[in-house]
């Protein structure tokens, strides 16, 4: 239980986040995925081209990826693993203009915790 509400926290927390970043296209609610990269400018190649640099390390890594609409915005949400580290770097990048919205280090019990958020929402 303390895992569920570890994790709705955070995910309100990240949607907070990303509802105050400036993107340049907000998706009618309700879009399916599927319909999302219709709307994309930026390709997700070029999206994780931006994410790996601004991480600044040449031996950095996209562990997953994702174009979503979250707060409003539709972004490309990247999880960069850095070699030696236990955290990662989350890079949220505008898919209209491939400009670097945000970045947050996530600790292992953060990873977790959205783990285990995205298989509840899996599930419904």
């Amino acid at each position: 239980m303390k895992q569920i509400i570890l994790a709705a926290t955070l995910l309100v927390s990240l949607g907070a986040h990303a509802a105050n970043l400036p993107c340049s296209i907000h998706p009618k609610k309700g879009l399916a995925d599927a319909e999302l990269p219709a709307l994309a400018k930026v390709s997700r190649a070029d999206a994780e081209s931006a994410a790996l640099k601004a991480v600044k390390n040449s031996q950095a890594s996209v562990a997953s990826g994702e174009l979503e609409a979250e707060g409003g915005c539709l972004i490309y949400s990247f999880d960069i693993k850095v070699p030696g580290k236990k955290s990662i770097i989350e890079v949220a990048v505008d898919a209209g203009t491939g400009k670097v919205l945000s970045q947050k280090r996530e600790g292992p019990k953060a990873q977790a915790a959205e783990a285990a958020s995205d298989a509840a929402v899996k599930k419904k």
